[in-house]
């Protein structure tokens, strides 16, 4: 499927930074605030595929990964200075070798566990740029590329440290160029929670875990050790992520009886995707194994089975991961622990 739009998405969400602009630390503020004025900067660029931009692979290329890395070098012209190419010796760089890493990991999961080739399913080169201005403390996917800050040193250290973001911020491309969901709303909520759940995904493959092993936590390690928190989002309980005097407390709720509706962060995408994303954790829990041989694999089915729009609401998405889980499985565990899952999180299927 060819996306017809693309938005910026990025991985730490615009009421934290805002929260943090306004703290008494004046390092904490000033990198918050110049963050949220790169965000809003990139936020107006908007990438629309040309005609004939697919990529065109040598024989025998398919099926492998086109990984570039480019440096920033504190600036914010992307994409920046080639540093490491496909195939090339690792540098001395250890940001841009995470990033690398870091691409190769996510082109992992979709190639060998789904047999989805990149994340377009066509083979679409993996760009990353680091390095990207000063002390910027985010990581966005921009419709063509990965953009990775520094971090401030204060709250965000080196966005390139959890694998878990970058595979977070890469499968907003897959929903891009597959299911497309508008970034607003309920269809925004489901956005950032399929990019959660492919970003653990993520994590959970290149470390060979099981459901009940992984951590469920989204950019644990980003946080410096002096905050009061272990990640972003946490999967397996939302709202319970951080909890610190400088950052505040994690909003995300974990059942609609706690839907926020608001009008910020187009709609509140990444605190109401908490909804969506423990109900995919409660599914890969109640199947037990590797999260990512079911229950991702429903997950997957849905988004690349052409049935959902744009503007899709979560008991519409609900309802076909039933379809898909019964379409694959029948009527057998997977499409009762997806019933029970959703009907936990108070989304119908129906």
């Amino acid at each position: 499927m060819t996306p017809q739009t693309s938005a910026f998405c990025s991985i730490v969400p615009p009421h934290l930074l805002e929260h943090l602009a306004r703290s008494s630390n004046p390092a904490v503020a000033a990198a918050a605030r110049r963050t949220l004025v790169a965000d809003a900067a990139a936020r107006t660029f908007r990438v629309l595929p040309l005609p004939g931009a697919a990529p065109t692979l040598a024989p025998g290329d398919a099926g492998k990964p086109h990984r570039t890395v480019h440096d920033c070098a504190r600036g914010t012209d992307l994409p920046g200075t080639k540093v490491r190419s496909e195939g090339e010796e690792a540098v001395a760089d250890a940001t841009v070798n995470r990033a690398y890493a870091g691409l190769g990991a996510t082109f992992d999961l979709f190639m060998n566990a789904f047999g989805h080739d990149s994340i377009d399913g066509s083979g679409l080169p993996l760009i990353a740029s680091v390095h990207y201005d000063e002390n910027y403390g985010n990581a966005f996917w921009n419709g063509e590329q990965m953009v990775f800050g520094d971090g401030d040193d204060e709250i965000f250290l080196d966005f390139t440290l959890p694998v878990d973001v970058i595979g977070h911020e890469l499968a907003h491309g897959f929903t891009q160029y597959t299911a497309n969901l508008e970034y607003f709303s309920q269809s925004g909520a489901l956005n950032e929670s399929v990019s959660d759940v492919f970003g653990s995904l993520v994590k959970q493959y290149a470390l060979d875990q099981s459901a009940e092993q992984a951590d469920w936590l989204i950019g644990e390690g980003l946080f410096h050790p002096n905050v009061q928190g272990a990640a972003l989002r946490s999967m397996k309980a939302p709202g319970t992520a951080y909890d610190d005097d400088v950052l505040g407390k994690d909003p995300q709720p974990g059942h609609m009886d706690d839907y926020v509706r608001t009008g910020r962060d187009n709609g509140g995408v990444h605190i109401n995707s908490g909804i969506p994303n423990h109900a995919f954790y409660l599914v890969a829990t109640e199947l037990g194994g590797k999260a990512w041989e079911r229950a991702g694999q429903i997950w997957y089915d849905v988004m690349t089975g052409g049935t959902l729009t744009p503007e899709t609401r979560f008991s519409e998405f609900a309802a076909a991961t039933v379809a898909a889980a019964r379409a694959r499985y029948g009527d057998g565990e997977e499409i009762q622990a997806v019933l029970k899952a959703w009907t936990a999180v108070g989304v119908p299927t129906d």
